[in-house]
């Protein structure tokens, strides 16, 4: 097996053996028009209106997004401008729970006889990358095979950031909703072969999926060895093909393309039930959680606070969205549970390190997967010198943290890097 650097972490998988529960119904929800990369949605619904358990309440004509669904029935209290953890702004729909969840009557498994109709299905079922990178599925799949031929289907089960385990369960709990998946995405795309990349620290899930493909030819479950970040796209696209994604490069230009384990699972039940993305399994974890640690089916929307509350947490002094690594630390625990949150992590033993001088060690260059030389990228960025930040290939930075975690001078690296990449000029769009 190929290996690419990274760092070994604790996996702290605490939660592996929690069979996932339903969260208690809110009495409120918050449902940004944002819950993917791309534009945001239009609101289609007002104040007043009556709402039921996926109905349409966001679209719009761009392509760049996924339309937004109601994920409780219930009425329309306010649509209200909205600020979202990462800075941007959109308008909200805060829906009031009637404990009902009626689903919407027009909820139906759709018809697909072809690509184009399986696309359009998934773009209707608002899903977007569910490992919480969050970019649009159905975009994704509208890939031209004449131009860039896909010829493997890398499913990414390697859920390799600690504590997090909301993909394994998923894999556990459901594996027939992962390959029914995985066969609809190889049928109607015609992507012959496919490759469920799990690392090594889940035996049991990759006992499982191999029990399950025992008889699929072209199906392949790759054991990857347990290394932080196995599970970015770059990464496992490597550890699973050998295949190099190059600078300026998209999967699709080395014939592979990656989804979520829990993506392609949602992909069969909405092909079976058609009810859109309303809810979604997370895991609760971390030190300030004591009571109720486990995964949950959370609705979509439902404020992060009644989450810590459930947990047992009061005034945690951090809380992320995601994982430790890459996760995004809240401001603000009244933010919503959105499409792409894969866990609540809450934490009260945190030591804010005493960052000193570099000490030139080159631990950084050591561990970083795409081989990038951070001190250097920081030592230009300080200088604002466009031209050696574009020699040192910044923009293939991945903020995955390696260069962060391992460095003993405790420099904000990955940090830096991502102020760096801001630094290089887009370039001009394709007419």
């Amino acid at each position: 097996m190929k290996k690419l650097n990274g760092v070994r972490l604790s996996h702290d998988k605490w939660t592996k053996d929690c069979e996932t529960a339903c969260f208690p119904l809110p009495k409120q929800v918050i449902l940004p028009m944002s819950q993917s990369m791309g534009a945001p949605c239009n609101c289609l619904v007002k104040a007043g209106d009556t709402v039921t358990v996926g109905q349409k309440i966001g679209e719009t004509d761009a392509f760049m997004s996924v339309p937004i669904h109601s994920s409780v029935s219930g009425t329309v209290s306010s649509v209200v401008d909205y600020l979202l953890a990462g800075g941007s702004s959109c308008k909200a729909a805060v829906i009031d729970t009637d404990g009902e969840q009626t689903p919407d009557p027009a909820i139906v498994p759709p018809t697909v006889t072809d690509k184009a109709s399986f696309i359009a299905a998934v773009k209707e079922s608002g899903v977007a990358g569910l490992g919480g990178a969050g970019f649009p599925t159905h975009v994704k799949l509208s890939f031209d095979p004449s131009k860039t031929p896909i010829d493997t289907l890398v499913i990414n089960a390697a859920e390799c950031e600690p504590f997090i385990t909301s993909d394994f369960r998923q894999m556990m709990e459901a594996p027939d909703d992962v390959i029914g998946g995985v066969q609809a995405v190889m049928k109607y795309l015609d992507i012959p072969t496919c490759k469920i990349c799990i690392e090594n620290n889940k035996p049991e899930a990759i006992a499982l999926l191999k029990e399950k493909t025992a008889d699929m030819k072209s199906v392949e479950i790759v054991t990857l060895p347990s290394s932080y970040p196995q599970g970015a796209e770059k990464v496992i696209i490597f550890s699973a093909t050998g295949r190099i994604v190059a600078e300026g490069e998209l999967p699709a230009n080395q014939g592979v393309m990656v989804m979520n384990v829990s993506t392609a699972a949602f992909i069969n039940r909405y092909l079976e039930t058609g009810m859109p993305l309303t809810s979604r399994r997370i895991t609760l974890d971390g030190d300030a959680i004591v009571k109720n640690k486990g995964n949950y089916f959370v609705p979509i929307g439902t404020r992060v606070s009644e989450i810590l509350a459930y947990g047992g947490a009061e005034n945690p002094q951090k809380v992320l969205y995601g994982g430790p690594m890459m996760g995004f630390p809240l401001y603000d625990t009244d933010q919503p549970i959105l499409k792409t949150t894969n866990a609540i992590l809450a934490f009260n033993d945190v030591k804010e390190p005493k960052t000193t001088a570099c000490i030139r060690c080159g631990s950084c260059i050591s561990v970083c997967p795409l081989n990038l030389m951070p001190v250097s990228i920081e030592s230009a960025y300080k200088a604002k010198d466009v031209e050696a930040l574009k020699r040192l290939k910044v923009t293939l930075c991945m903020n995955c943290g390696c260069c962060s975690y391992i460095c003993p001078a405790h420099r904000p690296l990955a940090e830096i890097n991502q102020l760096a990449k801001g630094l290089i000029p887009r370039p001009a769009p394709k007419k």
